[in-house]
């Protein structure tokens, strides 16, 4: 949510960079117009108050002298119907100006790019070969998870069940040894999680609902990992707090159909681990690049050729003021795919889970949150086996994997 007492001072910058996203300023002219308003009906109801209160105790004093109260009682009767008009007038612009916020995104960076622009490009891009399908056989059961539970849901078994071990266990290994702290959240979370992540009113196309109880099924353990700390104030030197959630992941992927629907690629049921950090608003840039470093350390670990993408502006999520996409060469498709991410979302998500913190005598101010995938595990896979074939269908794996239970290579499919 935007700090709108930041922006009334000087709202031009915030209407460029609405624009830059593709947002119409009016939208934002419309909150800053629904809050002046609200400011002015604010000491106007409080000057009826104290009025009211002063003829009401001028009531008591002619009473008790036995003069006429008539006009003093007239007063408070004006005042009280005045008072009950703006109370109704406030709770609307109140409810009317948090939905137009609501529907405004953060503000994009001023080095967010107006189109996606590649940093650099790191391995051997350029190869092709078999996708990953052809290359994994039935240890990739699409049609078993078809028949269960409808398209785009897989069994994945064998060599890959411990591939997918070992990538979870050694990034976990890896982020505990920088500060993170690792976390098995819930994958079902109310509005409000959805809420202040800027999810909804933003994505509801994508999410799965459980409408007997309430529920979403979580798109990502961003979601819960976000609300774990709010409506909390952060002590001074409290931060940074730095977290790794593993979770199932959801999406329902509506208006995918015919687009990235082969194999495992873009499916409804995932597993990740996500990196989510709150930090001092001075430090999250510095932030944002230790992410997006600790993303390509475990790309060039695991052997995966890829780039970095400085994502456009006017693609970027609701929430996220900037955003890097790593992109791996998959030879199956023969071009990058984005495989990981990593967004510095500001104070966006904090104003609304109100996650604040203490800079020493100061006044309390609202964190800085960002988040980054360390692996998306079926994407990853992707990755790997197609980066990994040999020409008589051999897949090698890394050695980085092989100490937490990977198999050295996974045999040709039969």
């Amino acid at each position: 949510m935007l700090d709108l007492r930041q922006i009334r001072e000087d709202p031009e910058p915030a209407r460029e960079a609405l624009k830059r996203r593709g947002v119409a300023p009016e939208l934002l002219d419309e909150a800053l117009g629904l809050d002046e308003r609200r400011r002015a009906v604010l000491p106007e109801l409080e000057e009826l108050r104290r009025v009211k209160n002063e003829a009401s105790k001028k009531i008591g004093e002619l009473q008790r002298s036995g003069e006429d109260a008539s006009d003093a009682i007239a007063e408070v009767r004006g005042a009280s119907e005045r008072e009950k008009q703006l109370d109704e007038e406030l709770r609307d612009l109140e409810w009317r100006r948090s939905g137009a916020l609501a529907a405004l995104p953060n503000l994009a960076d001023p080095s967010a790019p107006p189109e996606d622009e590649v940093i650099r490009e790191v391995g051997e891009a350029g190869a092709t070969g078999r996708d990953h399908l052809e290359l994994l056989g039935d240890l990739v059961d699409m049609e078993a998870g078809a028949r269960v539970a409808g398209s785009r849901f897989a069994y994945l078994k064998g060599p890959l069940v411990r591939l997918e071990l070992a990538l979870v266990q050694w990034v976990l290994s890896l982020l505990e040894e920088k500060g993170f702290t690792p976390v098995i959240p819930p994958v079902l979370v109310r509005e409000e999680a959805l809420f202040g992540t800027g999810f909804l009113p933003d994505t509801e196309q994508q999410i799965y609902r459980v409408p007997d109880d309430d529920l979403y099924l979580a798109g990502t353990s961003e979601v819960p990992l976000a609300s774990l700390h709010a409506g909390e104030i952060f002590a001074s030197g409290a931060l940074p707090r730095r977290y790794a959630g593993f979770s199932t992941c959801f999406r329902r992927e509506a208006g995918a159909a015919g687009k990235d629907t082969k194999g495992i690629f873009r499916v409804h049921q995932f597993d990740k681990v996500e990196m989510f950090t709150f930090v001092d608003p001075d430090e999250s840039v510095a932030e944002h690049e230790r992410l997006l470093a600790i993303e390509e350390e475990i790309l060039q670990a695991l052997g995966i050729p890829y780039r970095v993408v400085n994502i456009a502006a006017h693609d970027l999520g609701a929430s996220a003021a900037k955003k890097y996409d790593l992109e791996a060469w998959l030879p199956g498709q023969g071009r990058h795919r984005e495989l990981t991410s990593c967004s510095n979302t500001t104070d966006y998500q904090a104003r609304r889970l109100d996650v604040r913190y203490r800079p020493g005598d100061e006044a309390t101010r609202h964190v800085h949150t960002l988040n980054g995938t360390a692996v998306a595990v079926g994407r990853t896979i992707i990755a790997l086996v197609e980066n990994g074939q040999r020409e008589d269908g051999t897949i090698v794996l890394p050695e980085a994997l092989r100490g937490f239970g990977a198999p050295a290579e996974i045999p040709p499919a039969g």
